[in-house]
């Protein structure tokens, strides 16, 4: 069984450690399981992205969706920041490995984001990372906040990163548009 504890940072952010079963042949990882998320809704979409290392995608957010992230391969800084107006953790920010850890042991722990909490990642390494999500993709739900805002005060643990040009044009939180700011505790 699992160990799912929610983040004293950030609420709303769920830590998963999933149980490591296996012998000589291998291992078997739980990843995934809705029941594990009070507010989660049914994960309708999987996605997988591949990053070499260097990259930081992010920061992005959504008012509608939420994600689950899982690293398989590889390091990857994860960076959550709360901008949901309302929430009694509202401009906390997280900061966690996911995947290989610097010991060399693979932690396994996936991550719950819940909708308007900025999420990104940098990869310390090349890796895999999956992501399941509770919306298919929405352009209009598609929000960002600048990877390197002050405010957001994100240890990404690179020096020069490689972004898309989208994430470079992303705004700073305090001139996002009112029309896509968060609220705690509302959705559709």
């Amino acid at each position: 069984m699992a160990t799912v504890t929610e983040s004293d940072v950030i609420a709303g952010v769920y830590l998963v450690d999933p149980t490591i079963h296996g012998d000589e042949r291998g291992y078997f990882v739980e990843t995934y399981r809705r029941e594990w998320f009070p507010q989660g809704r049914e994960m309708i979409q999987g996605n997988r992205g591949d990053r070499q290392a260097g990259a930081i995608v992010g920061l992005h957010y959504h008012l509608h969706q939420a994600d689950y992230w899982y690293v398989p391969f590889g390091t990857a800084r994860v960076v959550l920041h709360d901008l949901r107006q309302g929430s009694p953790t509202d401009a906390a920010t997280l900061t966690i490995d996911l995947g290989r850890q610097a010991d060399g042991t693979h932690s396994h722990r996936g991550v719950f984001i819940p909708p308007g909490v900025a999420h990104g990642f940098a990869a310390l390494t090349d890796l895999t990372i999956t992501y399941l999500v509770d919306g298919y993709y929405n352009p209009a739900d598609e929000c960002g906040v600048a990877w390197d805002d002050r405010a957001v005060k994100a240890d990404w643990g690179l020096t020069d990163p490689t972004l898309s040009a989208r994430d470079q044009q992303n705004p700073r939180r305090a001139d996002l548009d009112p029309m896509f700011q968060p609220h705690y505790g509302l959705r559709p």
